[in-house]
């Protein structure tokens, strides 16, 4: 795995731990190319951060900061030790918990983000990840403008989003299914 583009381009990342499955480097490349302008001074959330590849993309290609949220002590690991190898420890805050039970634990308010990305296990059950979109539809995006990104096993069942989410676009590598959110408001 590597830094597909930006400051960091060609870094090489730290080994993936065992039980994480990163997205492809192709299907980062294409996710980050869709995204394009949205990135530049974003405010980024990888949950499920796995080795911190798809925040630390966003960092490379001119995010804020990043936020990796992981339960595994060696995810965790791996994220530092790439932060390090890239440069980006200052814009890095990683945190060590279940994303179910972070996201519950701490007030929204604070840490609004532009930019979310959002790579369960792929046998994440359906109702569990829409408790997880439902909290960050809770106070965790940014007012002026968000895009959230939920990648799932291109089989793996339906989610439910908040009502005001609408699907900007789809992009399918292998068995990943990159599905894109932003706000569309009616009223």
């Amino acid at each position: 795995m590597r830094v597909i583009a930006g400051s960091a381009k060609g870094v090489r990342l730290t080994r993936v731990p065992a039980g994480t499955r990163p997205l492809s480097d192709m299907a980062r490349e294409g996710l980050f190319a869709s995204l394009a302008g949205l990135v530049d001074g974003a405010r980024c959330l990888d949950l499920y951060a796995g080795t911190g590849a798809g925040g630390i993309e966003a960092l490379s290609r001119g995010a804020e900061r990043a936020t990796f949220v992981d339960r595994s002590a060696a995810a965790v690991t791996a994220i530092r030790e790439n932060l390090r190898l890239t440069g980006f420890e200052a814009a890095g805050a990683v945190v060590r918990a279940p994303v179910e039970r972070w996201l519950s634990g701490r007030a929204a308010a604070q840490d609004a983000f532009d930019l979310v990305l959002c790579d369960p296990p792929y046998d994440l059950d359906g109702a569990s990840l829409s408790g997880v979109l439902a909290s960050l539809g809770a106070g965790w995006l940014a007012p002026e403008g968000w895009t959230v990104v939920v990648t799932r096993g291109h089989k793996s069942s339906p989610v439910e989003v908040p009502v005001h989410w609408a699907v900007r676009r789809q992009l399918r590598y292998g068995d990943s299914l990159l599905t894109q959110y932003r706000e569309e408001r009616w009223a």
